[in-house]
């Protein structure tokens, strides 16, 4: 867990130091998008070295909801494949994102559908299955646990909102559906983990968190809905402006050869 928040705080410098460098350069980048990705690296810090509040089970779940809800919202937020792409000059080091961003395996990764699954499927086996007991008897897969639940929270929150630049675009029908379905899955877990408590988890320890997974991923699934909503009401405002304005340049043209 602290090479986690070593790696998330290492991530927030690189960004920091791209944002400069991209501010001195005279092209502007929205400081919002700074406090965001800060945030999401200040999240997996807390998630790893700070004492929460709780229970061991509690404990975990607001790890879980750090790590893989919250911090993954404000890293996207902070659109760092975008900032990469416009802080780079030409050459190698941009080719080479360009072509890891649009490879095929990227793709498919952030296909909605599959991020969806890699997240919330993964708790399912994590939870309903011998692997949560496994990581008590063993550090290091306890450590990749974690590291899983970043990356797989990363890569759904990446393929619902669409923020940075992907090999493709997904409509925002098969996007909203795979939110909502992830959301009901995430939901259902947690009334199971209330009822029916994981290996070496203390009973009285469950019902407390088991509601923070399902309140805590409420108020994340919540956000992720109005980020996408507003999305979609940018994009329909710019392609309502774009049309608006073909035919007054057809008229423009036509009146001036007359």
């Amino acid at each position: 867990m602290t090479a986690l928040a070593v790696l998330a705080v290492a991530a927030a410098v690189a960004y920091v130091t791209a944002a400069v460098h991209l501010c001195l350069r005279g092209d502007f980048w929205p400081a919002t998008r700074v406090f965001a990705f800060c945030g999401g690296a200040v999240s997996v810090a807390a998630a790893a070295l700070a004492p929460l509040p709780g229970g061991a089970f509690t404990v975990h779940m607001g790890q879980h909801v750090l790590l893989g809800m919250v911090a993954p919202l404000l890293f996207v937020l902070g659109r760092p494949v975008t900032l990469a792409f416009r802080a780079l000059r030409p050459g190698s080091p941009r080719r080479l994102l360009l072509r890891l961003v649009h490879s095929r395996p990227a793709g498919w990764l952030v296909f909605p559908p599959v991020a969806a699954l890699l997240d919330v499927g993964g708790l399912w086996v994590l939870y309903r299955t011998p692997l949560f007991a496994a990581t008590h008897e063993h550090p290091w897969l306890h450590a990749l646990v974690h590291f899983h639940v970043l990356v797989a929270g990363i890569l759904f929150t990446a393929s619902v909102l669409q923020l940075d630049p992907l090999r493709r675009r997904y409509g925002l029908v098969l996007r909203g559906v795979t939110l909502v379905a992830a959301s009901a899955a995430h939901g259902v877990l947690a009334k199971t983990l209330y009822l029916s408590a994981p290996p070496h988890v203390s009973f009285a320890d469950v019902p407390r968190g088991a509601e923070l997974m399902y309140y805590g991923g409420d108020v994340v699934e919540i956000a992720l809905a109005v980020v996408l909503a507003l999305g979609w009401y940018a994009e329909a405002g710019r392609r309502y402006r774009a049309a608006g304005s073909q035919p007054a340049a057809a008229g423009s043209v036509t009146a001036g050869r007359r």
